[in-house]
């Protein structure tokens, strides 16, 4: 056993580890995982956000997902007497429900201020609220009949566990549907501060939180559990009116880097250099510049002796599909009003 003297040594040395390397994580038993994102960091982002006078006029891309995803869940062709929504944000997946889809919905998110204005699912489906961070769900194996998650588990340090977490509360022959930003996201904006920071300052750093591939994402799913898993990828293009805009949004969004490694700080020179480049080499005709949001969503079921039979349907519709020529879907692309607010101060702004 473990004296009372070699814990507290213990204590005092992942105590000096913390100070000196921040974005490790020494906890017992998850000593390989590695904090890219400062998740109290991300919380204050999401806290503030959901507190904008105007958040509503931030919703466009994620009320957009949120009707992607609900379509997800309609072609399941099923009724989920109980469903959870992980990282539910202002709601954006509850406003879209109907009483033919969810009996009861459970909404968790780490970030307090987003629960309390978060949209509720419409009167007849009883929603609920949980304070809980995605690693780390505070629910019964086998709860929940549908688990969702959109635009949330992109900012988890461990998604690998996360997704075992949505595994462990849906019971069996239940699906777990969701979606989060992949690799190539807001490539035109890592690119124009990367040229911009080499250019004037000698060199560059990170601004852009990484993301996960697709072929990546298909391999977790496998590894937590999940059968007849399927993730598909989708672009959503959005014009803005400058480079500026598209950084005010992000931040009303909640979306604003946490990397343990960014920096506190843009000069102002290359903010007008990252926007000046960002215009010659991405802009549109019509003075705007686009901004790239690529989405993977993904399903994946919890076993279940049932899921024998119907995997064969499975193959069977698949070949048949295979043997019809298949075409890729162009990108969808969000056009903001002409009109919006003039962009403030460049010394007023935060860096993505």
């Amino acid at each position: 056993k473990m004296s009372r003297l070699s814990l507290v040594t213990q204590y005092a040395y992942y105590t000096q580890l913390k100070r000196r390397a921040p974005w490790l994580d020494y906890r017992r038993g998850y000593s390989d995982v590695v904090n890219v994102f400062d998740r109290k960091a991300k919380r204050s982002q999401k806290n503030r956000a959901a507190c904008h006078p105007q958040a509503a006029m931030y919703n466009y891309l994620k009320n957009e997902v949120a009707t992607q995803l609900i379509d997800r869940v309609a072609d399941v062709s099923r009724f989920f007497p109980t469903a959870l929504d992980v990282g539910c944000g202002r709601g954006h997946l509850a406003s879209q429900l109907s009483r033919d889809l969810v009996g009861t919905l459970y909404q968790c998110d780490s970030a307090e201020n987003a629960l309390l204005v978060s949209s509720s699912a419409p009167e007849m489906i009883p929603t609920y609220r949980v304070i809980a961070d995605e690693e780390f769900l505070p629910f019964k194996d086998d709860s929940f009949d549908l688990v969702l998650s959109s635009l949330s588990l992109h900012w988890v340090n461990d998604l690998p566990h996360a997704l075992k977490e949505m595994y462990r509360v849906i019971k069996p022959d239940a699906p777990a549907i969701g979606c989060l930003f992949a690799g190539d996201t807001l490539f035109e904006l890592r690119c124009s501060l990367q040229l911009a920071e080499t250019e004037r300052e000698g060199g560059f750093s990170p601004h852009i939180s990484p993301f996960t591939e697709m072929r990546d994402l298909g391999g977790l799913l496998g590894r937590a559990g999940y059968t007849l898993t399927t993730v598909d990828v989708d672009e959503v293009k959005v014009n803005f009116p400058s480079m500026f805009e598209l950084m005010s949004d992000l931040k009303g969004m909640g979306e604003s880097n946490c990397a343990w490694n960014r920096r506190n700080y843009i000069k102002r020179s290359t903010l007008c250099a990252a926007a000046a480049i960002y215009k010659e080499l991405y802009g549109n005709e019509d003075g705007s510049i686009p901004a790239t949001f690529q989405l993977l969503y993904f399903i994946g079921w919890k076993p279940h002796p049932s899921q024998a039979s119907n995997r064969q349907d499975s193959i069977y519709l698949f070949e048949m599909f295979c043997s019809c020529t298949l075409f890729s879907p162009s990108p969808t692309h969000i056009i903001l009003p002409t009109h919006r607010p003039s962009p403030p101060d460049v010394g007023q702004l935060g860096h993505p």
